[in-house]
């Protein structure tokens, strides 16, 4: 078996973090597209929009079963060429999604997005450590996950952009475009990566052990299902409030106060900085329907939003390291598959009540959760005392 050493870590610099941020952002924009296309995408093939957010629904699902299958299908296969592969797999499913005639293509387009993002998610968060010098690994760490945040700023928003130009399955063609070009990249700028050690589905449930990694995943249900119960449909919530032509600048505006939010709140420690992002997430969903009536007031609760939101990713990857640091690829395959989980839950929930209740009665629930999951958060601490 074959590791990288350190002096080639060294000799690559920064090529190969860099690389897997932009494959961090390519994926997390093919997976949240339909946020910011969801009325055309609905109004294209003919569903509701609670219908059209099931695209969301069904990534998070299989994402969350492939992100702790994989390792152990994987076994001693090189992670570059994984890698890479994973990316031709997102490439061929951006241009489905561009062509479906129909809405049941369009969701195998999804689910074959759906493994590359689960299996994406899994390995740039297990390789990053192996890619840079030790004393790197935090910073490099930190900008591989500054990949989510600046898929909201400009991937997200570049979609509803060219959607409203050119029509929302050129977006998809995008995706589709941008991840071939990424394939050939990774595997010219990562070394070649044998992984250190099989994965055994033991491994995987021995984290499950871990109280602080079940406190941690708890935590992550609450966060990001909540969230992305209203997050999928923030189109439809806002824009009758502000029309069709500025839900790119606002999500945009999204999209740069969670960059923000992601290097704020990884200065802090975990438990402090999950404190701040659930009390965030409430006070913003929760002011929505009163404060958010117009243009301005949407903009402003917009970025406390994302603010709030935008260090979940890091802040529980954080904590998942913390409570687990001698299992790292095994804590963040759990880790990874209830985040995707959460996030189909959330899409789920959302479109539900979306269809039933009215798309402005989704705030209420990233608010409930939210604040459910401070109350863990507190109650965690006190029995840690």
């Amino acid at each position: 078996m074959t590791t990288i050493c350190a002096d080639e870590a060294v000799t690559r610099g920064w090529a190969a973090p860099i690389t897997m941020a932009a494959t961090v952002f390519t994926v997390v924009t093919a997976e949240m597209l339909p946020v910011g296309l969801l009325t055309p995408m609905a109004s294209g093939m003919h569903v509701t929009e609670g219908t059209a957010g099931l695209s969301l629904t069904v990534t998070g699902v299989v994402s969350a079963v492939a992100a702790p299958v994989l390792p152990l299908l994987l076994g001693k296969l090189d992670r570059r060429a994984v890698l890479g592969g994973l990316m031709v797999l997102l490439a061929v499913a951006g241009f489905v999604a561009a062509l479906a005639p129909v809405f049941w293509i369009f969701m195998l387009a999804r689910v074959l997005m759906a493994v590359s993002i689960g299996g994406v998610w899994l390995l740039t968060i297990g390789l990053v450590r192996r890619v840079v010098p030790e004393h790197a690994a935090g910073p490099a760490t930190s900008l591989i996950f500054s990949g989510i945040g600046i898929a909201s700023v400009l991937g997200i928003p570049a979609g509803a952009y060219v959607g409203e130009l050119l029509g929302w399955r050129w977006a998809f063609a995008g995706v589709g475009l941008l991840s071939l070009a990424l394939a050939a990249t990774l595997i010219s700028y990562l070394p070649a990566l044998a992984p250190e050690k099989a994965v055994r589905m033991s491994d995987v449930i021995q984290v499950l052990h871990i109280k602080q990694v079940r406190v941690g995943l708890v935590l992550v249900a609450l966060i990001v299902t909540g969230h992305f119960a209203a997050y999928t449909y923030i189109r439809p919530l806002i824009e009758p409030r502000t029309g069709p032509a500025l839900i790119g600048t606002l999500l945009l505006a999204y999209g740069v106060a969670g960059v923000i939010g992601n290097f704020l709140t990884g200065a802090l420690r975990p438990s402090r900085a999950l404190a701040v992002i659930t009390g965030g997430i409430a006070l913003a969903t929760l002011a929505m329907p009163i404060l958010g009536t117009t243009l301005a007031g949407s903009l402003v609760l917009l970025v406390i939003w994302g603010l709030a939101y935008g260090g979940t990713s890091v802040s529980t990857q954080a904590w998942g390291h913390a409570a687990a640091p001698s299992a790292p690829e095994s804590s963040s395959a759990v880790l990874v598959g209830v985040y995707n989980g959460s996030i189909a839950l959330g899409a789920f929930t959302g479109g539900q009540v979306a269809d039933h209740l009215g798309t402005t009665t989704v705030t209420w629930l990233p608010a409930i959760l939210a604040t459910a999951a401070l109350v863990v958060l507190l109650a965690n601490r006190s029995q840690r005392r």
